[in-house]
């Protein structure tokens, strides 16, 4: 195993994290400043007011993207599985 190797698997395993991880996030990020804009609109200050949203975006987006992010997963962990005969040099 070469270190340009391991390089490269941790690079694709830092992109692949990434992209599972981007829908639930970006679903969180909108919906937190949207309701951080309502409250300095509104100048309702309530701590618990964003997280029950959130959660719900969070779920929503998890139930959304759940198919893609599983075979994102499977397609990278069978790559990983296809690299193990080339690692015993």
């Amino acid at each position: 195993m070469t270190p340009q190797m391991v390089v490269s698997i941790g690079r694709e395993a830092l992109i692949v994290t990434l992209m599972i991880s981007a829908p639930m996030l970006l679903f969180g990020l909108i919906v937190g400043v949207s309701i951080a804009l309502f409250q300095a609109v509104t100048q309702i200050q309530e701590m618990t007011l964003t997280f029950v949203p959130k959660i719900l975006a969070i779920a929503a987006a998890l139930l959304i993207f759940l198919p893609w992010m599983l075979n994102l997963g499977t397609d990278f962990l069978r790559h990983m599985f296809e690299l193990i005969p080339s690692l015993a040099l």
